[in-house]
């Protein structure tokens, strides 16, 4: 499957297991994936896209979701998140977020997310500018 490997993946955070994140059969719960991914994106967002979550003028909205899962991971275990964009629209952008086991470069799961942002008070799409269309433009893998 392409686009498993740190490398296909321009930003990369920690992420810290915990004691909770692990189900009754021992590894992490598939419902953590997507507050991973949540985590790694606004990080992103945060650190590259000047966004502030509290009173940025321009929010974005997950409208679609999916997560192939493809090793298991468990608590104690460190992970990292890789971030890449696959595509921006006018308001809309296409994230890939794979979940790496700290010391290996294949993806233990790899998710799809669709951000659409929009003005905070409206709700209505907005057009990605300024420092966040940057930082989006800087996750881009290289053509």
């Amino acid at each position: 499957m392409e686009g498993q490997v740190k490398s296909d993946f321009m930003f990369h955070f920690p992420i810290t297991t915990r004691w909770m994140d692990n189900d009754m059969f021992g590894h992490v719960n598939n419902v953590n994936y997507y507050s991973f991914f949540d985590t790694v994106i606004n990080q992103f967002l945060i650190e590259q896209g000047n966004f502030i979550p509290q009173t940025s003028q321009q929010i974005g909205f997950i409208v679609r979701s999916s997560c192939n899962y493809i090793s298991p991971v468990s608590y104690p275990q460190k992970l990292v998140g890789g971030l890449r964009v696959d595509k921006i629209g006018n308001s809309s952008v296409d994230y890939v977020v794979a979940i790496f086991k700290e010391e290996e470069k294949n993806a233990s799961a790899i998710g799809r997310l669709t951000h659409v942002f929009v003005d905070r008070d409206s709700h209505k799409p907005t057009p990605i500018q300024g420092t966040l269309r940057q930082a989006m433009l800087s996750a881009m893998l290289p053509t």
